[in-house]
This record gives structure tokens, C-alpha cells and sequence, in this order.
């Protein structure tokens, strides 16, 4: 009896969408289910927001800790852009990226006048 092994299969899937600060919010989280070898994340902003981005990563007990790698930031035509990888990611590990600007509304500049 001759058995042949089969071969391993790969799967690249890619996903790319632009969502307004009014329904996404300041936070994007991806959980890993599959056996995966590479996770990439990206996000771009306008860079008159002057936004900075953390992550964190949360294992399967529930604890939370920081990015083993932070994001990479590059500025580019008036965006900023944001990268994250990492490599072989733990299954069931969630990764939770934040953001926030640090650029003043005119709601806080005007308010912060009367102060």
C-alpha cells in the first residue's frame, strides 16, 4: 500500500475598506482562528490629525500586554500610515490596535481660550 502525503495548503486573503470616524470609532481588533504565518495590519489617517497608534496583544488567558513589535509610522502626501506585522501569531491570540489624535479640535482650542 503506497500512501501519499498531501500537500500543505496555503491561502492568502486580503482585506481593504475606508470606514469615517463616525462609525469606526478609535480602535481595530483581529482575532487569529486559523493557523496563520503572517498577520499585517495598516492604517492610514490624515496627517493633520497628527495621530499616534498602540497596540496590545491578549493571549488565551485573558491577559493583555504590549505589542512584542510596535507600529512602524511613515508620512506620505499629507497621510500618515501606520504598519504592524508579526509572524506565526498564536491561535485564538486577539491583537487590538488604538488610536487617537493628537491634534486639537477647534472645539478644544476655542474652550480652552476661556480657560
Amino acid at each position: 500500500m503506497i500512501e501519499q502525503a498531501s500537500a500543505p495548503q496555503h491561502c492568502r486573503s486580503q482585506h481593504a475598506y475606508s470606514v469615517g470616524d463616525e462609525k469606526w470609532g478609535r480602535w481595530f481588533q483581529r482575532a487569529v482562528q486559523l493557523s496563520t504565518q503572517h498577520l499585517e495590519v495598516q492604517l492610514t489617517f490624515p496627517a493633520v490629525l497628527d495621530p499616534v497608534v498602540r497596540g496590545t496583544e491578549t493571549s488565551t488567558t485573558g491577559e493583555a500586554s504590549p505589542l512584542r513589535t510596535a507600529p512602524v509610522r511613515r508620512d506620505e502626501n499629507g497621510t500618515r500610515l501606520f504598519s504592524w506585522t508579526t509572524s506565526t501569531p498564536a491561535l485564538h491570540a486577539r491583537y487590538l490596535l488604538e488610536w487617537r489624535s493628537r491634534a486639537k479640535s477647534e472645539h478644544d482650542a476655542i474652550h480652552e481660550e476661556f480657560r
